[in-house]
């Protein structure tokens, strides 16, 4: 057996404009081979599948999770290793205590960075995702029941992760975040999505 590195972006819509229960996630694997795993406690290809699944899961049902917060994580064998950005302090802990609740699961690192709190960050939030949630040719992102776009802002920078259908789209998101006031530089993270 292969010891196997799996990462997920989680990708959940609207903190402030859509409710906590609508979400929409976008997947980037990331498989890296190393060696034979030799503690009886390793998961079977189909275990480690259904174990991914089910901490997805648990990350999408956080309440408050939303267009403004970005979650991923690792899974090493046993021990899932939570990464991202959020907005609210509260689901650091939440989502590790959900992560903590599956059966499978041994080990629980939580490097998820808190956002820092800022009226200016704030409102570049709001700027940003009416810029690029209420352009025509970007709306058909907002129709949908789970907008796939997120939108991270930390000190002024702005990064951008999700799923957008084209790389043309892709390019007029970062455009339209670039031309928000007070923006000091955008990172395009977006990824186009397969036909």
């Amino acid at each position: 057996m292969v010891s196997v590195a799996l990462m997920f972006l989680v990708a959940v819509c609207g903190a402030q404009q859509m409710p906590p229960a609508q979400a929409n996630q976008s997947v980037q694997t990331q498989q890296n081979a190393g060696t034979p795993a030799e503690s009886s406690d390793a998961l079977s290809a189909e275990g480690q599948g259904k174990l991914v699944q089910e901490i997805r899961h648990r990350l999408i049902m956080l309440p408050y999770y939303g267009v403004f917060d970005s979650l991923s994580f690792k899974l090493q064998g046993r021990t899932v290793i939570l990464e991202g950005q959020v907005l609210r302090s509260s689901l650091k802990p939440d989502a590790e205590n959900a992560v903590k609740k599956i059966e499978g699961v041994d080990k629980v690192v939580n490097n998820i960075q808190v956002l820092p709190p800022g009226r200016l960050d704030e409102q570049i939030r709001q700027q940003v995702y009416q810029a690029i949630y209420n352009y025509g040719p970007l709306f058909k992102y907002n129709n949908q029941p789970n907008p796939p776009i997120h939108i991270i802002v930390k000190n002024g920078s702005v990064m951008l992760d999700g799923v957008v259908n084209t790389e043309t789209d892709k390019g007029v998101v970062s455009m339209r975040a670039n031309q928000v006031s007070g923006v000091l530089n955008v990172t395009n993270n977006l990824r186009v999505a397969k036909p």
